[in-house]
């Protein structure tokens, strides 16, 4: 299947100069979306994951259908103040200014095995963020697993030494 049909590209979205991956086509198409968690799926390989962590906001699609495939728990990370119970942070740079992204202090135990999921790896500034929560936790992070991967924003860069795979590159 060619899950490049399903993303639909809008100009200026969020703001002018930027063309926005909408995978909304693909999440509302059912064969899709089934061949589409399946296809992430494989990207893991025979590895064993103990946890899925997934980012705010689209990152909740799919990691906690791949965590459910893994017989995995999954773990949100979320913007500052979302979360209800006791969190950890980190602080992260974004085209203009800083950021937080927070997930609970309980929700990984020393020497677990994490996978990292995202929609999309842009300039991997959120990607690195959740690493560092993880690696606080003691968590292993086997590997960060994207949907898209947009190459000309050399986010896989600031991911250096960590396994990354994405499903569509553009």
């Amino acid at each position: 299947m060619d899950f490049n049909t399903y993303i639909r590209d809008i100009t200026d979205f969020p703001k002018e100069g930027i063309v926005f991956k909408d995978i909304t086509p693909l999440l509302k198409d059912a064969k899709a979306l089934k061949e589409v968690t399946n296809a992430l799926f494989e990207l893991i390989g025979n590895q064993r994951i103990d946890k899925v962590v997934g980012m705010e906001s689209r990152g909740f699609f799919f990691a906690p259908l791949l965590a459910s495939k893994l017989e995995a728990g999954f773990v949100p990370v979320r913007k500052a103040g979302k979360l209800p119970y006791k969190t950890i942070s980190e602080v992260y740079t974004l085209e203009y200014g800083e950021d937080v992204l927070e997930m609970h202090e309980d929700a990984i135990a020393k020497g677990e095995r994490i996978l990292i999921h995202d929609d999309v790896l842009a300039t991997g500034g959120t990607a690195k963020a959740v690493c560092k929560l993880v690696e606080k936790m003691g968590g292993e992070i086997v590997q960060c697993n994207f949907l898209i991967e947009l190459g000309f924003l050399n986010g896989r860069g600031k991911l250096q030494g960590y396994e990354v795979k994405s499903l569509l590159q553009y």
